[in-house]
């Protein structure tokens, strides 16, 4: 096996090897990009491949995504974020531009499958103060627009996240949904307006937060496979409050005439840290069986056909604010450094050596300083060594260099990994080498290209700082 074959075999040991089986359908996912250390967009590529998803959503038009996006068969919805509303709203022109730049440009001279454009994301949330009432839906006008005199007004659709807080029902059954009264109206017209174009209505459903927000709610409820005691509505029988919450808009949707509406679910997920209920235990529970009724082609009572469902999210997001929770930085099946949280898959989909502590590109540089001379029996209690973790190893995130781990000769450089369960050294990634490496001056083949990113990513690793108290 050639050395770039072994680089990739590590690769996809650490990170699982993902493979649908064939006749099944594909996984769709939420790419964010708010991390301070970004992994490289093609090897997120590389990995949203390998994992078997085939569509994937940007909350925003990031240039390296969709660029490392571009011929690789993967479906794109790209984001505007809500900042941009304003802007799009007040002139056609501005929409224009946008779409020119952001969508043409992408699909004609790199080959990205850009299929659909979210306008805004969840802007009707009652924290907003309708803040975005007013432009949201002038915003999605112009680019309707737009998209149509670029010549994609029926190759590429346009959609509105929205917040499961639109709806609500009075009887708490789904059976009883209906739209927020002041946004009824509102709702209409953008509802008849995606009609009339072919577009869709997507919705965030999240159960983690369902449970979150109200002392009461019965945990079990927010899973799949559960002991709930069930929701009976009518005739229908609801074990999850995922099912519940969808069918809860489609009841919306039949009362207003629109039983038929095309409605993609755009987020769901379960986080992992920040919460006592975020842990992996939950989450991969959680993230698991969702994935089983994806590949199953599980709808809901409603509405039997499946929706694309956008898993979120693919990675942590360690930039993310924390306003909302801690947990906001903690929703990804991946760490912000590439590597695995749980195995997690189906069928064949099951990731192989998914515990594995080997990092993804090869052997990282760690700064010790407790596992110094003395050894690792001196470093205290997994208590003391995680407080030692978050104290030095945050602020040192962005300081990556070599001498950065020598605090006046009192840490010592080791490629041995010291964590210690459950405590977990990160690994992060010096962006400014594998620009370099990025750009290079000279043509190069695809293998040396590819030889020469894996080459640059091993030397950009260092290691995270723990400091020894005593």
């Amino acid at each position: 096996m050639g050395q770039i074959q072994s680089f990739l075999f590590i690769f996809l040991c650490v990170l699982g090897y993902v493979e649908l089986a064939k006749g099944g359908s594909g996984l769709a996912c939420n790419w964010g990009l708010q991390s301070t250390h970004p992994l490289p967009p093609d090897i997120v590529v590389r990995v949203l491949k390998e994992y078997g998803f085939n569509k994937v959503k940007l909350f925003e038009a990031d240039p390296g995504a969709l660029k490392a996006l571009g011929r690789s068969g993967i479906q794109v919805m790209v984001g505007i974020p809500n900042y941009m509303l304003a802007s799009l709203a007040s002139a056609v022109g501005n929409a224009e531009a946008w779409g020119q730049r952001n969508v043409s440009n992408y699909i004609s001279n790199h080959g990205t499958d850009i299929r659909s454009v979210a306008i805004g994301n969840e802007p009707f949330l009652r924290d907003y103060k309708d803040l975005f009432v007013n432009t949201i839906f002038p915003a999605r006008q112009n680019i309707q627009a737009a998209l149509i005199k670029a010549g994609l007004g029926k190759q590429v659709k346009a959609t509105i996240p929205i917040n499961a807080d639109v709806y609500q029902t009075d009887s708490g059954l789904p059976s009883g949904g209906y739209f927020r009264p002041e946004l009824q109206n509102l709702m209409m017209k953008i509802i008849k307006f995606l009609q009339d174009n072919g577009g869709f209505l997507t919705i965030n459903i999240y159960p983690f937060l369902s449970m979150k927000a109200d002392p009461s709610f019965p945990k079990e409820y927010a899973f799949f496979n559960n002991t709930a005691k069930p929701l009976v509505d009518g005739s229908i029988v609801y074990t999850n409050v995922y099912d519940a919450n969808f069918d809860t808009l489609i009841s919306a949707l039949e009362k207003n005439g629109f039983g038929h509406m095309p409605v993609v679910i755009g987020e769901v997920g379960w986080p992992t840290d920040g919460d006592p209920s975020a842990n992996i235990k939950n989450a991969k529970r959680f993230n698991q069986a969702l994935l089983d009724r994806i590949v199953q082609g599980q709808g809901s009572p409603r509405r039997r056909t499946p929706s694309d469902v956008y898993i979120f999210s693919l990675i942590d997001e360690d930039h993310k604010s924390t306003l909302p929770g801690n947990f906001e930085r903690h929703w990804g099946i991946l760490r912000y450094d590439g590597g695995i949280k749980y195995p997690f898959g189906y069928g064949k989909w099951t990731s192989r050596r998914a515990g594995q502590r080997r990092q993804v590109f090869g052997q990282a540089m760690v700064c010790d300083v407790a596992f110094g001379r003395r050894g690792p029996q001196h470093v205290g209690s997994k208590h003391h060594l995680r407080l030692r973790e978050r104290r030095l190893h945050q602020p040192r995130t962005m300081n990556q260099s070599k001498g950065a781990c020598n605090f006046n000769n009192s840490a010592v450089i080791t490629t041995v990994d010291p964590s210690k369960p459950p405590c977990r050294f990160e690994i992060m990634i010096d962006i400014r080498k594998q620009k370099k490496v990025a750009s290079p001056t000279v043509y190069r083949s695809s293998a040396a290209k590819i030889q020469g990113i894996f080459a640059a990513l091993i030397l950009g690793i260092v290691g995270l700082v723990v400091c020894d108290v005593h």
